[in-house]
Parts: C-alpha cells; structure tokens; sequence
C-alpha cells in the first residue's frame, strides 16, 4: 500500500481529503493535493484515533479512514464522473441507477468487462462525447457510485437508460422499458 504526505497528489489523495471532510476533520477544498492543510487534518485525525500523530496517511492510516485499492479509487472516480456528467440534477436513486447500468454491463458479456472499458466504450454514453464526464463530481456523485458498487440496483438489472425527451437513437426505442427514475427510463434488449 502507498504512503501520501505532503506533496502527494491523485485520487487517493482526494479520497483522504473527501473521508476526512466527511467526518469533519478537513475543512479545506478536496483537491486531490496533499499540502499542509490536509496533513494537519490527517494528524487530528490520527490523534483521535490512537494512531501515530505523524500527518502522514500510511497503511494504518488509510485502513483506519477505510481507503480501498487504488483500483477501487480509481473505479469509484469513474463512475463519479459518469454519473455526475449524465445526471446531476436527478434524484439520488436515479444517480445510483445510472452507476448500476455500468455494473450491470461490465457482468454482461455483451459489454467490456471492466468498469472503464464500459464507459469508454465508443458511442456508450452521451457525457463522454460532449465532454461533461471531464466536469469534477460533486459528493452525491461519489454517494451514488459507492452505492452502485455497494450492490444497489435501482433498475433491477438494466442495461440502458436515456431520457425519453430527448433521446435522438432510433435503436433506443426497441429496448423494453422496465421503469423509471426521475426523468431517465430504464431497460434492456
């Protein structure tokens, strides 16, 4: 397992900072930059909890704020982004939704079998060719995809969703709506 201290930048990083905040240890923005603040934040935090007080975020540390893998981090980051870039502004349920359509995918074998390979699949979803999966998630995105990879699934194990306001793929219309969530239907073929 990495160590992160002062100078460590990435998603683990931002994960520590988004824990800490959380929990109120952290005050500061959640940059995915470890300077003073964030080390200052890791050393209460440290303190409070019978570890070494050393403001480094080693093994003990993250087992203790409950930091997965990096491939977790990096797989719930993803989908953050996904989710945040195709529904900000719906519903919760309807955000975890979204994340499930992913997971549901990756366990088909008509779809990559990997958490990115699904989402960069060429054509797959709206907010990587317009770019809004480039937009930084917001904390109910990153609610959402921890929900999604938690196994909740919202759609009963769908595999397409889209907004039937605006929907434009006439391939779309031939998927068996299953239900909906907020303004997203669900389905399969």
């Amino acid at each position: 397992m990495s160590i992160y201290s002062i100078g460590s930048e990435g998603i683990a990083v931002r994960e520590i900072q988004r824990r800490l905040k959380q929990w109120g240890y952290y005050e500061g923005e959640v940059d995915g930059i470890y300077g003073s603040e964030t080390a200052d934040a890791v050393r209460f935090f440290q303190q409070t909890n019978g570890l070494s007080s050393d403001g480094i975020a080693g093994s003990a540390t993250l087992e203790a704020l409950g930091i997965p893998s990096l491939t977790t981090l990096n797989d719930t980051l993803l989908l953050a982004r996904l989710i945040y870039g195709e529904g900000r502004g719906e519903p919760f349920e309807g955000q975890v939704a979204i994340g499930a359509v992913v997971l549901n995918r990756v366990k088909s074998p008509d779809f990559p079998d990997t958490i990115e390979g699904v989402i960069f699949q060429e054509g797959a979803f709206d907010a990587v060719a317009d770019g809004q999966f480039d937009l930084v998630p917001n904390e109910t995105a990153f609610l959402a995809a921890e929900a999604a990879l938690d196994g909740w699934d919202p759609t009963g194990g769908a595999l397409y969703y889209w907004n039937p306001q605006t929907a434009t793929s006439p391939w779309i219309w031939q998927v068996t709506i299953t239900g909906q969530i907020g303004r997203h239907v669900f389905g399969y073929r």
